[in-house]
This record gives C-alpha cells, sequence and structure tokens, in this order.
C-alpha cells in the first residue's frame, strides 16, 4: 500500500492463492474504508489497486529494482529465500528485509550480493505508522544506503540509518523494557497497572496491549527461535498464551480480551487465572508494586540500553533514537523521545536509580552504559554528543 500510494507499482509474492487472494482483499478492503471516509476517490481506489499484482512464483521478479522479504522470524526460512532472491532477481536489484530483529548480516550472507542487501523494518500497521528503520549490513553499499534513505522519502515514511545487531534500535530498546513489563507483572503488578503507567505518560498504548496489537505469536516465535539458538530464555506466560491460541486482536484474545469490532482491550479474569498460576509454578511470592517502580523499571531500562546503542555506534545520534521512537512505537512527541526525556529528567538521578536496580535485581540490562557513566560525571547530556 506504501508504495502503490506512491504510484510505484508492486507484486506480491505468496505461497498459496488462497493467501493471496486473502491479502490483496484486505488492501481492497483498507482503501474501500478510507474511500467512505472521503479521505481517497473512488477512482483512486481503482488507480491505487491496479498498481498491485499477485504472483506464486519469484520468477516474476526478474526485472523488479527492490524485493522486500517479509516473512516470520525464521533465519533458516529468510536465508532460503534470499537465496533463491539472489537467483531469480537481476544485478543490482536491492534485496531488503524486512527483519525486526535478525542479523542483516547473515541474512546477506545467503547471497552473492551482500553489498546489495539493506534492512527496511517497517512498522505494525505498515500503511499507517511513519518510521522505516533502515538498516545497513557490514558490506551495504553506500549507494543501496543511499538508494533506502531517498526511497524512505518518496513513500513519506521517517527514514533513520541504524546499525546491524539484535533488535537494531527500536526493538532492542522495547525487547528490554518488555522483559521488565514482564518481570514486575511476574513479581506483582496486573498486565493493566504497566501499561497505565504508559498510557499516562502518554504513550498511545502500553506493553501488553501493544503486544496484542501486534499478535503474541510474533514474540513467541521470537522467543522460540533464540531457544533453537541455544540461549537461555525463560519461561513465559506469554507463551502460554500463545499456546492456547489467544493470539491478540486477530484471536479476540490475548493479555485482553476484545469485542467483535472493537480494539478496546478489557482485562481478562483468565489471564489472571494463567499468571497466578505461573507465579505458583514458578515459587513467585507476589508484591505490591508501586506505580513509580513500574514508571522507572521500564523507561529508565530504555535509556541505559539507549546509550549502549550510542555506545556501539548502532545509532549515531541520540536524535535518531528519539525519532525512532516518537515515528515507530508512539512515544508522546511533546516529551522528545526517550534520550530527551532523560535529558530533563536529569541523567545523574537516571543513572542513580539504575546503579539501585543493578544492586537490587542484578541483570545485565541494569549494568550501567559506560557512556551514561561518562555523561554524568562531566555533567554533560546525551543532546551534547
Amino acid at each position: 500500500m506504501n508504495f502503490a500510494n506512491a504510484g510505484i507499482p508492486v507484486t506480491i509474492a505468496e505461497v498459496k492463492q488462497e493467501a493471496l487472494d486473502k491479502g490483496l482483499a484486505v488492501i481492497r478492503r483498507n482503501y474501500e474504508s478510507t474511500a467512505k471516509k472521503g479521505r481517497i476517490t473512488q477512482a483512486q481506489v481503482e488507480e491505487r489497486m491496479s498498481l498491485i499484482s499477485g504472483t506464486l512464483t519469484y520468477d516474476d521478479f526478474s526485472d523488479v529494482d527492490l524485493v522486500i522479504e517479509a516473512v516470520f522470524e525464521s533465519m533458516d526460512l529468510k536465508k532460503k529465500i534470499f537465496g533463491q532472491l539472489d537467483d531469480a532477481c537481476k544485478p543490482g536489484a536491492i534485496l531488503a528485509s524486512n527483519t525486526s530483529t535478525l542479523s542483516i548480516d547473515d541474512i546477506a550472507a545467503a547471497t552473492k550480493r551482500p553489498q546489495d542487501v539493506i534492512g527496511l523494518h517497517f512498522f505494525s500497521p505498515a500503511n499507517v505508522m511513519k518510521l522505516l528503520e533502515i538498516v545497513r549490513g557490514e558490506k551495504t553499499s553506500d549507494e543501496v544506503k543511499a538508494t533506502a534513505m531517498a526511497l524512505a522519502k518518496k513513500i513519506r515514511k521517517v527514514g533513520v540509518m541504524v546499525g546491524n545487531c539484535y533488535g537494531f534500535v527500536g526493538n532492542r530498546m522495547l525487547h528490554k523494557r518488555g522483559a521488565e513489563a514482564m518481570a514486575l507483572v511476574n513479581e506483582g503488578a496486573s498486565p493493566q497497572q504497566v501499561d497505565k503507567v504508559l498510557t499516562d505518560l502518554g504513550f498511545p498504548m502500553g506493553q501488553f496491549a501493544m503486544s496484542d496489537l501486534a499478535g503474541i505469536d510474533i514474540g513467541y516465535s521470537i522467543r522460540q527461535e533464540r531457544r533453537k539458538a541455544g540461549e537461555d530464555v525463560p519461561a513465559s506466560w506469554m507463551d502460554k498464551l500463545a499456546e492456547q491460541g489467544r493470539l491478540g486482536q486477530k484471536t479476540q484474545a490475548g493479555v485482553y480480551r476484545y469485542e467483535e469490532g472493537n480494539r478496546k482491550p478489557i482485562p481478562d479474569p483468565e489471564v489472571d487465572r494463567v499468571i497466578a498460576e505461573f507465579r505458583q509454578e514458578q515459587g513467585i511470592k507476589s508484591r505490591e508494586i508501586t506505580d513509580q517502580e513500574i514508571l522507572e523499571r521500564c523507561m529508565y531500562v530504555m535509556v541505559n540500553e539507549g546509550a549502549k546503542i550510542l555506545e556501539e555506534g548502532i545509532a549515531d545520534r541520540s536524535l535518531d533514537i528519539d525519532i525512532t521512537w516518537i515515528y515507530g512505537y508512539g512515544f508522546p512527541a511533546y516529551r522528545g523521545g526517550p534520550m530527551f526525556w532523560a535529558d530533563q529528567i536529569g541523567l545523574d538521578v537516571i543513572l542513580g536509580t539504575i546503579e539501585q536496580f543493578y544492586d537490587d535485581l542484578g541483570g545485565e540490562q541494569w549494568k550501567p552504559a559506560a557512556l551514561l557513566q561518562k555523561l554524568v560525571s562531566e555533567g554533560r547530556k546525551f543532546s551534547d554528543l
């Protein structure tokens, strides 16, 4: 839809005709709904639909300039697809992945043209969210990087160039916040209490409502992939929800339940039961958790990770992190993004609390970032970098 809106023809490849028909029907429905609201004309609906065609074979990609792969987060599957795209596409075609976490370098290694491989990470829902996280691989050519940035502008996205690491900028920080939100619920908070602290801060939705929107199966498949790779990923009550088929909004039940045609999250006693059962299994004694603790643990863990991202050169400037969070994750724009917000709170205050959490809770996520310590000792801010 992004490309058709900009007048660029698109060929969608699917595995089965049924899936292809369903996808094209969803696109038409989206356009029809926009036309009903008077935002586009019926002629524009037809014009945009005429730019979109479907196929079941990569043979139809022989002359395209750009391919964006958007399958689920499985490295094996992505490597297989990129090997096939390498054979099917003309020399000079850009091969991009919409991966949200996986290594662009590993994906590029499955091709004979790593210089033409880049990450183009769209945010959900992709036809609405403004951010395009552009992930440079070690071998991505300058020409491909420049093309990707120009392309973002052409399809009316805000492009942010970032380096390659697990989760890049946005999801790397989000996963730290997500792990902290999970820990808070494990320790005694409810999902709705955690979400309310975040929405009170100005986020359009909280951590758990966002999981339901994206689909619980996404996080589940990421965790399974990491377990398969031999990582020690702790058990989670969210896994239990996924295994029960509670996948979020699309099944009208996830962390919350949803009524037909309504996206409003409704707390569900069944989920409270699953959480209580999980606490019992893990031998966790539930305690009272304050909103202030939720705020500090969810937000300061992001600031600490953001500092590590800057340290490693994954983001070039704190502004790039702020733009990523404002346009990709609904960070309240009037608060200026997580790093700008941290500057306003006071980096000394944040560092002091992080050091306290490191003493009390331990864990790599609370190990104070060297850059944060350096800025505090020099009396500087992220904005001074």
